[in-house]
């Protein structure tokens, strides 16, 4: 299975990634103009696990909406998938594949007009959301490649997009800083660098992203953290709490068990020693 060789790329959000490479194959392709500024990749997930035990894959999701085309034991067909603000796992099993497009944070709600607060923790069938889309699944998976698929999907999205939103590209802005600036560690310091009211903020996260500014905040701090113990990198867990702006330890592991399901020693050993995680 094309599993088996190792990954390259940014592997944040995926949690246990040298154990999850061992079941499923991950590849990505970048959007064409029709998504381009709203998505910002797809994402092809294949996996056999015929004559072998079922495997929960796990991750750490990135605040944005993802349109998927499935074919599985669990569901075949179009979905938007909206944010997921706990752990989000899936089972694996048998034979099957998933092709996604990731849209950014807030893209999805610009590019549709759509409130993708409604969608948080949620999926729902892509015709339900999007009734022009109807079919589309079937034309999307019956291609032989995923070349072909991504042709099928940009002509289809092309020229759907709505206008430019001022909105978004300041939801857009913010994100970007939360993602980048690790000296972003609280709502108020996002506020007063943009010069925009906390409820104003609270107001636009909800419509466009999905979840709070709080919520975003913590999930890439943790998304980080798991990325650098996966890599074998941090494991002075004061030194990494203290690098993610977190006011000690203490307060950094009861986070990451709450969300992870296990403390960040027991992550990182898991991740060294190459074998299954106990979860």
């Amino acid at each position: 299975m094309s599993g088996e060789r190792p990954e390259s790329g940014d592997q944040r959000g995926i949690l246990h990634p040298g154990e999850q490479a061992r079941h499923r194959s991950l590849d990505r392709m970048p959007v064409g103009p029709a998504l381009s500024g709203f998505a910002d990749r797809y994402w092809v997930v294949r996996w056999d696990l015929r004559g072998r035990p079922a495997y929960r894959a796990e991750v750490l999701s990135f605040p944005c909406v993802n349109v998927t085309f499935e074919r599985s034991d669990l569901r075949t067909g179009g979905f938007v998938n909206g944010v997921c603000t706990t752990k989000y796992v899936r089972e694996l099993s048998g034979e099957g594949e998933t092709f996604g497009i990731r849209f950014v944070p807030g893209g999805f709600g610009a590019f549709t007009g759509m409130d993708v607060g409604a969608l948080r923790d949620d999926s729902a069938p892509l015709a339900e959301v999007l009734p022009a889309a109807a079919g589309l699944a079937e034309r999307v998976l019956a291609e032989p490649s995923d070349e072909r698929r991504r042709v099928v999907i940009e002509e289809f999205f092309a020229g759907r997009g709505r206008a430019d939103d001022p909105h978004f590209a300041l939801v857009a802005r913010v994100v970007a800083a939360m993602a980048d600036d690790p000296e972003l560690t609280r709502v108020d310091q996002v506020t007063d660098r943009f010069g925009v009211p906390v409820r104003t903020v609270q107001r636009l996260f909800r419509r466009y992203v999905g979840a709070g500014p709080k919520w975003v905040l913590c999930r890439f701090r943790l998304q980080d953290a798991a990325d650098r113990l996966a890599r074998g990198e941090g494991l002075d867990l004061a030194d990494l709490a203290a690098d993610l702006g977190y006011f000690d330890q203490a307060h950094f592991t009861r986070e990451f068990t709450a969300q992870i399901g296990m403390a960040p020693s027991e992550y990182a050993r898991a991740a060294a020693s190459g074998q299954p995680a106990a979860r």
